[in-house]
């Protein structure tokens, strides 16, 4: 069992995934900071200066705080703030893999396109005609008679 798992695990699919995965975690803080402390911040500035992450009702009578933190500590509340911000969160990364994938598909047909006009090799004759061409050639160089 201990080989078979050894196997697994070197499998190149497995480690293309864990690749992925550690490299998916960053890309996601990156994202994550794009739109904190980019673009939500345009936002905000846009929409008279709020902030979504303080946007939420409160689900019981108790709850009477104006931040976030403070009106989870009194009782239940709706986050729909939290909400937009992951939202916009998500289509800001689905828009940068969009033109990540675009990109290389873009770059593939470039790439296809250069080799169908890249001139193709002769291929060469046939031997009876490489033969042909050979007689032909000596005889060209014989004196006349």
């Amino acid at each position: 069992m201990l080989n078979e798992f050894k196997a697994f695990i070197a499998r190149g699919n497995v480690m293309d995934l864990a690749v992925g995965v550690i490299i998916g975690g960053a890309f996601g803080g990156i994202v994550k900071s794009l739109v904190d402390d980019v673009i939500m911040p345009i936002v905000g500035a846009i929409f008279g200066g709020f902030d979504f992450s303080n946007y939420f009702i409160g689900l019981s009578a108790n709850v009477n705080a104006p931040t976030l933190a403070a009106a989870r500590q009194q009782g239940a509340v709706l986050a729909y703030g939290s909400f937009i911000t992951v939202l916009i969160n998500f289509l800001i990364l689905a828009w940068i893999i969009f033109l990540m994938v675009k990109g290389l598909n873009t770059m593939q047909k470039q790439m296809e396109k250069q080799k169908k006009v890249a001139p193709a090799e002769v291929p060469p004759p046939p031997a009876d005609v490489a033969l042909l061409t050979e007689i032909r050639d000596l005889l060209a160089k014989r004196p006349a008679v």
